[in-house]
């Protein structure tokens, strides 16, 4: 099956370097370029891609905004975005992931981590390698602002494992990580997840690494 990609970033030479990297990949086929956020909206809903691969920086519309509008609360039928970051942009992380990201990726990251990390999104998974994710959330948890007053309560509906889970999957760890941690099967961790995420009301992995970090959890 193949992975539909549309690359949005204001350089041409990076766009360039993307889509010769992906047009590689037997199973990824890039299906359009956006240079501003705008223009990234627009031929998002109208190419429908699997995948929107988003600077965060770039004039007029930024990514972040661009991403909300595709894949913010209350967007039906959103899109999975995966944001490209540098470590010089650390404070916009959790903000491009609160927008409705589903994980982000270091711009210098080698070819194969991009092309792994996309069809990692397009599987539906959110969270994208996890040694990266702990090192810029511990960077960014100062900045969160406190949480939703009823953030703390919901995490009392947790049992004890599933709480235990979530604080694994706020440090980064995979389902396979966790899994050889509890002593349990993937499977069953794959269940407490869900569990997890129906009980918050939160979509996704990313949302409960905020929820985690916001509420003081990790």
């Amino acid at each position: 099956m193949t992975t539909r990609v549309l690359l949005v970033d204001d350089q041409p030479l990076l766009r360039t370097g993307f889509r010769m990297i992906l047009s590689a990949e037997a199973d990824l086929q890039v299906v359009g370029e956006a240079s501003n956020g705008s223009m990234a909206i627009e031929l998002a809903r109208k190419l429908k891609p699997d995948v929107v691969l988003m600077d965060i920086r770039m004039p007029g519309m930024d990514g972040i905004q661009a991403t909300r509008a595709l894949a913010g609360p209350g967007v039906e039928d959103p899109i999975k975005v995966l944001m490209l970051t540098t470590f010089g942009l650390d404070e916009y992380v959790v903000e491009s992931l609160r927008a409705g990201a589903s994980g982000f990726l270091l711009k210098d990251a080698p070819a194969e981590d991009l092309v792994e990390a996309i069809r990692i999104i397009a599987a539906g998974e959110a969270l994208l390698a996890p040694s990266v994710t702990r090192r810029l959330l511990d960077r960014v948890a100062s900045k969160l602002p406190p949480a939703h007053e009823d953030a703390i309560p919901a995490l009392s509906e947790l049992t004890e494992r599933e709480l235990e889970v979530l604080k694994l999957v706020a440090r980064g760890m995979s389902n396979a990580e966790i899994a050889e941690k509890l002593v349990l099967s993937e499977t069953t961790v794959k269940t407490h997840v869900s569990r997890v995420l129906a009980k918050l009301d939160i979509r996704d992995r990313v949302q409960a690494v905020i929820l985690a970090y916001e509420t003081g959890l990790v």
